[in-house]
């Protein structure tokens, strides 16, 4: 499991979306045990708080289960996303990467384009 803090993003958030990311593109299957929190701190140079923060948050979704004695592991129920949105998910990062466009630029282009229906809360949606 390969885990970068990058960008402006607090270091919870970012744990938190690219476990979530790793869980959804079925990198990580179900069941596979991640990292303790201790060492997936030290891995990456922050407060162990700010780990157990983001392995909360991913048990409350349904995402990751947290035993004694048998550590964190993806949830048997966590779902990995559709082959054809992954496929098209990797294109774009492929055609943003060579065009010289950002992460957080791709993310707010993907937003502005969303389909939106109608009467919909676009609050939450087109946050940028």
């Amino acid at each position: 499991m390969i885990i970068t803090l990058s960008g402006s993003a607090p270091p919870t958030d970012q744990i938190h979306d690219q476990i979530h990311g790793l869980v959804a593109t079925g990198r990580l299957a179900a069941n596979e045990r991640l990292p303790s929190v201790r060492q997936l701190a030290k891995d990456l140079c922050v407060a162990t708080g700010t780990v157990a923060k983001a392995y909360r948050a991913l048990e409350a979704e349904g995402f990751l289960v947290s035993r004694t004695g048998s550590g964190t592991r993806v949830s048997p129920t966590a779902s990995t996303t559709a082959r054809p949105v992954l496929e098209a998910a990797r294109r774009l990062a492929g055609a943003s990467t060579r065009a010289g466009t950002s992460l957080d630029d791709t993310i707010r282009i993907l937003r502005a384009t969303w389909p939106v229906a109608p009467g919909a809360d676009t609050t939450k949606q087109n946050r940028s």
